[in-house]
């Protein structure tokens, strides 16, 4: 049980009944984690400002779906990643894609580097080190690329906390479980 109210959209009033009414018109329904957001319009207000303006920019859809699992999962997010693996789903990941970037990992080598690097910037706190930012950009990731991994990294460290904080009730198919190949 959500330890935040999930504001229903049709009682909502002011500011959250617009924002609400927004996400169900461009997504067909209304998420618990935005539900929750609406507690405090700017709360909600800033995540779809911020996650709007990073889907206008030069990473993909499933890039970005491929970072928030691998946020997702090094943080342990329950919701995020039953989201993001509906989502990665409908924007055309496989479920090896899905898996793979849960683990932080790509057989592709560009969002190989793409997720490797969303997951050092997560280790690390945002410390990555030069070898880091070099190896990235040999892997072909310009600075916009770093920017934009590194802003989507944020979003999805927002998202996970909140829904920490929140214990938001998961209204997407629970995720599969990852099983973690072992190393020789």
């Amino acid at each position: 049980m959500s330890r935040l109210q999930q504001i229903a959209p049709d009682t909502a009033t002011g500011k959250a009944k617009d924002l609400l009414d927004a996400v169900k018109g461009k997504l067909g329904l209304v998420p618990n984690m935005t539900r929750a957001m609406a507690n405090a319009p700017a709360v909600l207000d800033g995540y779809l400002s911020l996650s709007g303006a990073l889907g206008k920019g030069g990473l993909s859809a499933k890039a970005r779906e491929q970072i928030a699992l691998a946020v997702g999962e090094a943080n342990g997010c329950d919701y995020c990643l039953a989201a993001h693996s509906a989502i990665g789903r409908m924007v055309g990941l496989t479920v090896d894609e899905i898996l793979d970037s849960r683990r932080g990992t790509s057989v592709d080598s560009k969002s190989d580097a793409i997720i490797r690097f969303a997951r050092q910037v997560v280790e690390k706190q945002g410390r990555v080190t030069d070898t880091d930012l070099a190896d990235a950009r040999t892997a072909g990731l310009d600075d916009a690329a770093v920017a934009e991994i590194v802003a989507n990294v944020a979003l999805n460290i927002f998202t996970n906390y909140f829904n920490h904080v929140a214990e938001t009730d998961i209204d997407f198919p629970k995720a599969e479980p990852i099983v973690h190949h072992e190393q020789a």
